[in-house]
């Protein structure tokens, strides 16, 4: 077995560039930098192309909701004059019930168009639905790869509902237990197949996103008369953050993007005793960190998905805060949503708290809810695999140990995570992915400045600070 694995993975790139129906070493500019707008604009569709293949596809044009008893609730413990007005970009309106239906379409329109007779994803998230709903669709197979079990065989209630979905979908869903052999059981099926690799970090899947972006600057512009002034994005892989701000910029809005994740510090993603005690599978700082500091770990050559390019800021807020956050939804709105979009919800509720009164702070999505993905589902698992849910100050929360929910609103506090740090561990990651002894060039020290959004005095100061090290 370990051989086969060896095998597969030393023709990873002749697998992938026939899968993903591009030749990515055409962006290759150095061994640091590449053309990243050349690689986003190669599939040749505008956006208006891609809101097209989204109409016939059922996706997008999603309900833009205020949530005024949210913002009042906001205003009622906050400063005088302050307490932003709070919108959500309803996703769960799409085909399959999230902001992935976006990516999903342009993906499978790509399959389509090129002749691939199916599509296989590895997810064990809303992307799997989205891709098995537009597969559907278009007429192709599916094939979905998810890591679903820890050792045990015990899977995760979300993950397991996901399961059901898809196959209602009609895509062949082969499940693992967590691990390091998913990637290479994906290429060997791509492989065998022939099919199209719908991978969640092709530009063709962050190009999707985009229409969520300039959808909310159009339908805010017509709401309040101006583009958002904050929007806040559930970070995890960064396609969602990526493709957001990409749409914002498109549609010239100057929007302060805010990303935000649950603090599951202390949580190894492929730890299998962790696997079961996370309580939520996306939106984490188990994908936020490690994707924002080093994107191209991702399954293709080079991933469209880079958040610190877009980051303005990075909230962290804790299990009990989304949980509390998401009954607050369902009982003052009477939306009720999955966890996903409601990570982000928690973190602009401590945002509007504090900007004024005359701000807006959109949430960009919401994902659909039910059986497994159901907060308390998710709660009676967390205490089935023996962690603590109370009520209490949610500053004592522990990753895999605790739960703690907010008793009062007041007490939804989001931590700022230092996005210095993470620059640094970026840069750090792209010297160290070089070969040794490469000397970075004026281009590729303008390339990591963009991709970290910064300036070349500070990429030049940090690569001073590690050598120094």
């Amino acid at each position: 077995m370990a051989g086969k694995t060896e095998a597969i993975l030393a023709r990873k790139g002749e697998i992938m560039k026939r899968a993903l129906g591009m030749d990515y070493s055409a962006f290759e500019q150095s061994p640091i930098a590449f053309d990243y707008e050349g690689m986003m604009s190669a599939h040749g569709y505008s956006i208006d192309d891609i809101t097209g293949i989204q109409r016939a596809g059922g996706v997008g044009r999603t309900p833009l909701l205020e949530l005024r008893n949210l913002t009042d609730l906001v205003r009622s413990y906050a400063e005088p004059g302050h307490g932003a007005r709070i919108f959500v970009k309803d996703e769960a309106a799409n085909m399959a019930g999230s902001f992935k239906d976006r990516r999903a379409s342009v993906s499978i329109h790509v399959a389509k168009e090129k002749g691939y007779a199916g599509v296989i994803a590895a997810t064990s998230g809303n992307y799997g639905a989205a891709v098995s709903s537009q597969a559907a669709r278009a007429g192709l197979a599916c094939i979905i790869v998810q890591e679903a079990f820890d050792s045990r065989h015990v899977g995760q209630p979300e993950i397991i509902e996901k399961s059901r979905i898809c196959e209602a979908f009609g895509a062949e869903v082969i499940q693992l237990t967590v691990g390091p052999e998913l990637f290479s059981h994906m290429l060997e099926l791509l492989d065998e197949t022939g099919y199209l690799a719908a991978s969640l970090y092709s530009a063709f899947g962050v190009s999707g996103i985009e229409t969520l972006g300039y959808e909310l600057a159009e339908e805010m512009t017509a709401v309040t008369g101006a583009p958002p002034t904050h929007v806040v994005v559930t970070h995890a892989g960064g396609g969602n953050t990526t493709g957001t701000a990409r749409g914002l910029k498109r549609a010239g809005a100057t929007t302060e993007i805010v990303s935000a994740s649950v603090d599951l510090s202390g949580l190894h993603m492929a730890s299998d005793s962790d696997f079961n005690r996370k309580s939520f599978t996306t939106g984490h700082t188990g994908f936020g960190v490690p994707f924002a500091t080093w994107p191209d770990r991702a399954d293709v050559p080079r991933n469209a998905a880079r958040a610190l390019r877009y980051m303005d800021r990075y909230l962290t807020v804790s299990q009990g805060e989304v949980f509390y956050v998401t009954e607050a939804m369902a009982k003052l709105e009477g939306l009720e949503r999955g966890p996903s979009g409601n990570t982000a919800m928690a973190a602009a509720m401590s945002l509007a708290r504090d900007l004024p009164s005359d701000a807006t702070v959109v949430v960009q999505e919401t994902e659909y809810t039910g059986a497994g993905k159901h907060h308390w589902a998710q709660l009676n698992f967390a205490r089935e695999n023996g962690v603590e849910v109370r009520s209490g100050d949610p500053t004592e929360n522990v990753p895999g140990k605790s739960i703690i929910i907010p008793e009062r609103p007041e007490q939804i506090r989001a931590k700022d995570f230092d996005l210095a740090k993470m620059r640094r561990s970026y840069v750090r990651n792209a010297l160290s992915h070089a070969p040794e002894g490469y000397a970075p060039t004026a281009a590729d020290i303008e390339f990591l400045a963009e991709d970290t959004n910064s300036d070349t005095a500070t990429v030049e100061e940090t690569i001073a600070g590690l050598r120094a090290t």
